[in-house]
C-alpha cells in the first residue's frame, strides 16, 4: 500500500521534474536561436523577427543580458495578461473555450475541495474501521486511506454526511455546467456574427449525388440545385478523387528534401559524395550515389505526376458523386444545409461544409455506401483494441501492490523493502508505466477515426477524443481499480465467501485513489511542464536548421508550431474530471493533486495558444457539447458508485435518497440539450439574414462568385511547383470529365431531369419559346 511517505516521494519526483522543465523552458525562450521555437506563431503572423540577424556573433546565439535572467518567469504573468476578446482574435475561439475547460474544472473543484477537507476529511479520519478491518480480514491500507469513506463504521449514520455532500457537489457542478454551456453559447454565436466572411459560410457538402446516364455529375449537381434553389445558388466545385496524385506529390516532396540534404551536405565535403541504399529507408540494398538516385527519383516522380494528371482529364471514375455548392447568400446556404433536399432521404444528402483548411481531402473520396460498414468494423475493432488493452494495465496494477508481488514472488523482498526503492515502486513507477502504454493509443485512435470516413480534421479529432475517453474510462479507470483491488486483496479473496467479495471491493475502491494520485502527478504535473519545454520540436527544429535550410521560407518550414491536439487533451481533461467527481466524496484528499492539475495546465496551456500553437482549423467551439456530456456521464457514474459503496457499507436505506442524484443529473442534462445545443449543430436563419444584410450594405459590389468559386479545389492542385495556374486545372478537370449527353444542353433542354423531377428557371423560357415557333 502506498503510504504518506510514499506519496510524498512520488511528489518529490515530479515536483522536481516538473520544475526542471519549467527553469529549462524559462532559460532557452531567451536564447535567440531557440526563438522560432517558443514563438512560432508571431512569425506565422509576420509580427515577429529573428534576434539572430542582429548584434554581435555571439549575441545571435546566446543573451547576453543579465536583467532578463532575472525576469525569467515573466512568461507567467505574460500569458494570463491577454484578455479574453483579444485572445479570441489572436488564436481563434476553439482555442479560447477549450482553455476554458481548464478553469470550469477549478471553478467546479475549488469549493468541492474546501467543503470535502472541511467536512468530510474529519468524518472520515475519526475513526479506526481499517484498523479493524486489518486485525479481522487483513484488509491492507495506509494512512492516506483514513482519510477515505472506507474508515467510517459499517452501518454509521455518519454517511448521512457523505449522502449531503454529494448533493452539494452535485447541484454546484450543474450549475456550474449551465453557466458555462450558456457563456459558451453565447460566445459561439457572437463569433460567428462577428466573423469575418469564409468559404464556409455560403458553402454545403452535398453528398450521395445519383447517377444519371445523361448527365455528368457537374451537369446534375447544378441542374438540381437550379431548379430547386433557383434565387441562392450560384457555382458549386464537384469533389475529385486525387489521393493517388496527392501520394505521389508528397512523394515527391520527400525526395526533394533528402536531395537538397544530400546536395548541401556535399557542398561542406566535395572530397566524397554521399551515398545511400534503395532499399527502405536506405537501410539496406544496392549502394548508390546519393545526389543520382535522389535525382532520378524525382524525375520518374515528376513523370508519374504528369501521367495522373492527364488521366484525371480524361477518366470519370475520377469525380465522385459529391460536389461543395456555394450559394448567393449565408440564408441559402443555412435553408440547404438544414433540410431534406429530395423525398428519397437517402440521396442529395446536405450538410455544412467545413471551412477549407478543416477538410479531410482523402475521406471525400469514400463511397457513401462504405461508411455505415466502415464504422461496424472500426466498432469491433476497438472492443478488441480496448479488450486485449487490459492486459498491459493489469500489469501496471501489479507494480502499485508490493505485499502481493512479496507474497508471489519473495525472492524479491530484500530489493523492494529498500525504502527509497519502496517508495519509487509505488509512488511513482506505476503512474509512468501507465503513461508509456498509452503513448501510442493516441495515433491508432486516429488512424480508426480516418478509416471510419470522417470528412472534416475537427471531426477526426472529436471522434478520436470520445473514444479516447471511452479507453480512459474502461482501461484507466475501471479495470486498474478492478485490477488494483484483486492484487491488493487477494489473501482476502480467497478466503471469503461469493456474498462477502462486494463488500471487500467496496471497502477497496476509494484506496485506490493512490494509484490515481501517482498518475496524476506523473501525467498532470510533469506532464504538463514537459509540454511546454518543446524538447522534441527543439531538437528537430536545430537537426533541420542545421542541414537542411537554405533560406528563410526552409527555415519558416523547419518550425513545428503544432496545435492544442483536441483528440488526445480534452480526453486527458476529462479524465481528471471524472476521478475528481468520483473520490470528491469518498476520498477527499484526491482533489488538491487535480486542482494543481488545472491550475498549472491553464497557465501552460494559455501560453501556448498564445505564442505557439497555430490552430489547424476552426470550428466555433462545437465541441462544446462532447465536453458537456462527458462531464455529465462522469458525475451520473459517480453518483452510482456511490450508491454501490453505500450498500456495501451496510447504509441500503440511503438508496432512495442517492437515486434522486442521477434522475436529476439526466434531466438538467436533457433541459441544456434542448436549450443550448442547437447553438452548436444549427445556424439560426436569423443569424445569417441579419449577416447577410449588414455585408450587402458594406460591400454591394462584391463579387462573390470569384470569391467562392475555387475556395474548395484540391490542395494538391495548389502545388507551387505545377506550371498551371490553379483556375486552369480545375476548369480543365471539369471539362474534360464530362459524359456525353443526350440533352443537347443543361439550360436549353426542354427534358426535366429524371433526379430532380422538374425543369430549372430556364427551361421554362425554352419550352414557350419552341411552342411559339
Amino acid at each position: 500500500m502506498a503510504t504518506f511517505g510514499d506519496i510524498g516521494v512520488a511528489a518529490g519526483i515530479n515536483i522536481l521534474f516538473a520544475v526542471a522543465f519549467l527553469v529549462a523552458f524559462a532559460i532557452l525562450r531567451l536564447q535567440p536561436i531557440n526563438d522560432r521555437v517558443y514563438f512560432p506563431k508571431w512569425y506565422l503572423k509576420g509580427l515577429r523577427s529573428s534576434p539572430t540577424h542582429t548584434g554581435s556573433f555571439v549575441s545571435k546565439f546566446v543573451n547576453l543580458d543579465w536583467r532578463s535572467y532575472v525576469r525569467f518567469l515573466n512568461w507567467v504573468p505574460d500569458a494570463l495578461r491577454m484578455p479574453e476578446p483579444e485572445l479570441i482574435d489572436h488564436a481563434g475561439l476553439d482555442s479560447a473555450v477549450y482553455l476554458r475547460i481548464y478553469l470550469l474544472g477549478l471553478k467546479i473543484f475549488v469549493p468541492v475541495a474546501l467543503l470535502s477537507w472541511a467536512i468530510l476529511v474529519p468524518v472520515n479520519w475519526t475513526n479506526n474501521t481499517l484498523e479493524k478491518s486489518l486485525a479481522t480480514d487483513k484488509v491492507q491500507y495506509s494512512d492516506i486511506d483514513k482519510l477515505s469513506i472506507s474508515n467510517v463504521p459499517y452501518g454509521s449514520l455518519r454517511f448521512w454526511t457523505h449522502i449531503v455532500m454529494a448533493y452539494a457537489f452535485t447541484f454546484w457542478t450543474c450549475y456550474t455546467l449551465r453557466k458555462e454551456y450558456a457563456t459558451v453559447a453565447t460566445m459561439r454565436l457572437h463569433f460567428l456574427a462577428s466573423e469575418r466572411r469564409r468559404p464556409d459560410q455560403f458553402t454545403v457538402l452535398v453528398r450521395n449525388v445519383p447517377p444519371d446516364p445523361d448527365e455528368s455529375v457537374s451537369e446534375l449537381v447544378e441542374h438540381f440545385f437550379l431548379v430547386n434553389h433557383p434565387e441562392h445558388y450560384l457555382t458549386h466545385q464537384v469533389v475529385i478523387n486525387a489521393n493517388k496524385l496527392a501520394k505521389l506529390v508528397k512523394e515527391k516532396k520527400s525526395k526533394q528534401n533528402w536531395l537538397d540534404y544530400y546536395q548541401i551536405k556535399y557542398l561542406r565535403n566535395q572530397s566524397q559524395r554521399p551515398v545511400t541504399k534503395t532499399g527502405f529507408l536506405g537501410l539496406w540494398g544496392e549502394t548508390v550515389d546519393a545526389i543520382d538516385y535522389q535525382t532520378a527519383e524525382i524525375e520518374r516522380l515528376s513523370k508519374e505526376i504528369a501521367e495522373e494528371r492527364e488521366r484525371m482529364k480524361t477518366d470519370p471514375k475520377c469525380i465522385m458523386p459529391a460536389a461543395f455548392v456555394s450559394f448567393r447568400s449565408r440564408w441559402g446556404a443555412a435553408v440547404c444545409a438544414q433540410t431534406q433536399q429530395s423525398r428519397n432521404p437517402t440521396l442529395w444528402l446536405t450538410e455544412w461544409a467545413s471551412e477549407p483548411r478543416d477538410v479531410y481531402w482523402d475521406n471525400l473520396a469514400i463511397p457513401y455506401v462504405s461508411l455505415s460498414i466502415r464504422r461496424l468494423v472500426i466498432a469491433v475493432a476497438f472492443f478488441f483494441l480496448t479488450f486485449f488493452f487490459m492486459i498491459p494495465v493489469t500489469i501496471v496494477q501489479s507494480l502499485a501492490n508490493i505485499e502481493g508481488i512479496e507474497k508471489r514472488a519473495p525472492f524479491l523482498k530484500p530489493i523492494i523493502e529498500i525504502p527509497f526503492i519502496k517508495s519509487v515502486i509505488q509512488g511513482f513507477l506505476p503512474g509512468i508505466a501507465l503513461k508509456i502504454f498509452l503513448i501510442v493509443l493516441p495515433t491508432i485512435l486516429m488512424m480508426l477515426a480516418k478509416f471510419e470516413g470522417f470528412l472534416s480534421i475537427s471531426s477526426l479529432e472529436r471522434r478520436a477524443a470520445t473514444r479516447y475517453y471511452i479507453f480512459n474510462f474502461v482501461n484507466v479507470f475501471l479495470v486498474s481499480v478492478i485490477a488494483g483491488t484483486a492484487f491488493q486483496q487477494l489473501d482476502s479473496f480467497l478466503h471469503q465467501s461469493a456474498n462477502e467479495i462486494p463488500k471487500t471491493i467496496g471497502v477497496a475502491i476509494p484506496m485506490k485513489a493512490t494509484f490515481f494520485i501517482t498518475y496524476v502527478m506523473v501525467d498532470g504535473w510533469a506532464g504538463v511542464a514537459g509540454e511546454i519545454l518543446r524538447l522534441k520540436p527543439l531538437i528537430f527544429f536545430h537537426l533541420k536548421n542545421f542541414f537542411l535550410v537554405k533560406t528563410e521560407k526552409d527555415r519558416e518550414e523547419a518550425m513545428d508550431p503544432g496545435s492544442i491536439g483536441f483528440n488526445t487533451g480534452e480526453p486527458q481533461i476529462q479524465l481528471y474530471f471524472l476521478l475528481g467527481l468520483v473520490y470528491a466524496v469518498v476520498t477527499p484528499v484526491f482533489i488538491p493533486f487535480i486542482l494543481v492539475f488545472f491550475a498549472l495546465a491553464y497557465v501552460v496551456f494559455r501560453h501556448q495558444i498564445i505564442n505557439v500553437y497555430n490552430q489547424e482549423y476552426e470550428s466555433a467551439a462545437a465541441f462544446w457539447p462532447d465536453v458537456h456530456g462527458r462531464i455529465i456521464s462522469a458525475l451520473v457514474f459517480s453518483q452510482l458508485i456511490l450508491m454501490g459503496l453505500m450498500s456495501t457499507k451496510g447504509a441500503a436505506q440511503s438508496t432512495p435518497f442517492l437515486i434522486a442524484l442521477p434522475v436529476l443529473t439526466i434531466w438538467f442534462h436533457t433541459f441544456c440539450k434542448g436549450r443550448y445545443e442547437s447553438a452548436f449543430v444549427k445556424y439560426p436563419l436569423q443569424e445569417a439574414m441579419m449577416k447577410d444584410t449588414l455585408e450587402r450594405a458594406r460591400e454591394p459590389n462584391l463579387n462573390l462568385k470569384s470569391y467562392l468559386q475555387y475556395a474548395y479545389i484540391h490542395p494538391v492542385f495548389k502545388n507551387e511547383d505545377e506550371d498551371e495556374d490553379d483556375d486552369d486545372i480545375n476548369a480543365k478537370l471539369e471539362e474534360s470529365v464530362l459524359v456525353p449527353t443526350k440533352r443537347h444542353s443543361k439550360r436549353n433542354t426542354p427534358l426535366p431531369s429524371k433526379v430532380s423531377g422538374a425543369c430549372s428557371p430556364s427551361l421554362s423560357d425554352a419550352v414557350t419559346e419552341n411552342s411559339k415557333s
